[in-house]
């Protein structure tokens, strides 16, 4: 810079300060700036002998680590729908357990209440693909809302029937009529697919922070259920559950601003037709059974050692580790496509799940396992969040709430797959066994994965 010469100074008095004025004409260099303007990120200007330049790095992944959240969040419409799908969503993890306390405490009979759950549970398999595929066609307010009506009016009836000593037949009917739930998880990710559609980034950090939510819920569910059943009347859990649903479902709906359109001519073929889309139905199979044995599992591990109140604060902890995991890796920026990080994020679940096998077995302690499914919990969330990263690429354009929900219709397949399995290894063999049917689907979801992986790299390679 030019010195300046005394022409080109301006001097005057503030108070008791000198304040000298440089007048001299700057000459605009590369990246300094429109003369006049301060260029974001650079400190203001200070009065006084000028010093040495400052540099500040921000590292929002660093220093920041919600800042993807808050960007997210930004989203005009997101808090509300997020916020009226937490209260729906929550529900979710509370029914079962309700079903299960009310049945076996009025009839005496916990066969009978892991009888009516489990028709629930096919009933839900066979009814949802079928609920979201009318969402996809004539919109979520307007599929979800009567649904979910109807679902509250069978949770209403089991209440009734249960109360007022109906016969055991009833209660499977009633219990089947709250299989028209809608997939409210896979509506919430169609409309940030919908939302942030060109922004990988962004959707990957939606993805992680849905999947958080799952865990969440599924984590807090079953513990304010049990307090509601135990606390006031056994028929509390299923009532409360019944008017957050609706309550979630309606706010839900009630944002339209960020719906995604209704598809009501699609000509895009069944995602069960889809290329990509039945393998990785196999793999949310396979991770549903991790999920199934190892609450079997732990459960029968638990109460041979003679702590079986301290069960389901250990499968809290892994579904915490999960959560939290899910958050960090919504934070950070996806390296490569999700279809080649996919093998990593299940090989990873697969290793760590030797943690609780070992833990079980070789020691045969309860904190220590309570530890182990702590840090194999933090898996969970990298590799779900990259199925279903996949689902939502290769399902075709109109069809995304029914990929989802055949995805959901796996893991709930699968949960019921490694339950009876778990239950009888852990039955027939050991419990500490029973934590080897965990490794053992993780491994074929592995090995589903590379396959995939594999036929596509060669399909890619010039003949």
């Amino acid at each position: 810079m030019p010195r300046s010469s005394p022409e080109t100074r301006l001097y005057t008095v503030t108070a008791d300060t000198l304040v000298a004025v440089d007048l001299t004409p700057r000459t605009r260099t590369p990246g300094s700036g429109t003369p006049g303007t301060r260029t974001p990120g650079t400190p203001p200007p200070r009065t006084g002998t000028p010093g040495p330049p400052r540099t500040r790095t921000r590292t929002h992944t660093g220093i920041r680590p919600l800042a993807p959240y808050r960007r997210l969040l930004a989203v005009p419409g997101a808090r509300a729908f997020t916020a009226g799908n937490l209260i729906a969503r929550l529900p979710m993890g509370m029914f079962s357990v309700s079903a299960v306390v009310m049945i076996a405490g009025s009839r005496g009979s916990y066969a009978l209440a892991g009888a009516v759950t489990a028709t629930g549970l096919a009933a839900t398999a066979l009814v949802a693909p079928w609920t979201a595929r009318l969402v996809d066609r004539y919109g979520q307010a307007r599929i979800a809302v009567p649904a979910t009506l109807l679902a509250a009016l069978g949770s209403l009836a089991l209440v009734l029937c249960v109360r007022y000593g109906a016969p055991d037949w009833t209660l499977f009917a009633a219990y089947a009529a709250t299989a028209t739930t809608p997939n409210t998880g896979g509506m919430s990710r169609a409309r940030w697919n919908h939302l942030l559609k060109g922004d990988p980034g962004a959707l990957h950090t939606a993805n992680s922070f849905e999947q958080a939510a799952d865990e969440l819920c599924y984590m807090l569910g079953p513990v304010v259920a049990a307090f509601l059943c135990g606390t006031f009347f056994p028929e509390a859990g299923t009532l409360v559950g019944a008017v957050l649903l609706v309550t979630g479902v309606l706010v839900f709906a009630a944002q339209r601003s960020t719906e995604p359109p209704p598809h009501p001519r699609t000509r895009a073929v069944s995602p069960l037709r889809s290329p990509g889309i039945p393998p990785l139905l196999a793999v949310c199979l396979a991770l549903g059974a991790v999920f199934g044995a190892t609450e079997v599992a732990t459960l029968a591990f638990a109460d041979a050692r003679g702590h079986s109140a301290a069960a389901g604060a250990v499968l809290a902890l892994q579904a915490a580790g999960s959560c939290a995991a899910g958050l960090v890796y919504g934070a950070l920026k996806p390296a490569g496509p999700a279809a080649r990080r996919h093998p990593w994020t299940v090989a990873a679940m697969t290793v760590l799940l030797t943690l609780p096998l070992l833990a079980a077995a070789a020691v045969g302690s309860l904190p220590l396992l309570a530890a182990a499914l702590l840090a194999a919990g933090t898996a969970t969330a990298p590799a779900m969040v990259t199925t279903m990263a996949l689902v939502q690429e290769r399902t075709p354009e109109g069809r995304l709430n029914e990929g989802m929900t055949l995805a959901v219709t796996g893991l709930l397949g699968g949960i019921a797959c490694g339950s009876a399995t778990g239950g009888w290894v852990a039955e027939h063999l050991s419990p500490a066994a029973g934590f080897g049917v965990p490794v053992t689907a993780a491994a074929t979801a592995l090995l589903i994965s590379l396959a995939v992986t594999s036929k596509a790299a060669l399909s890619r390679t010039p003949h």
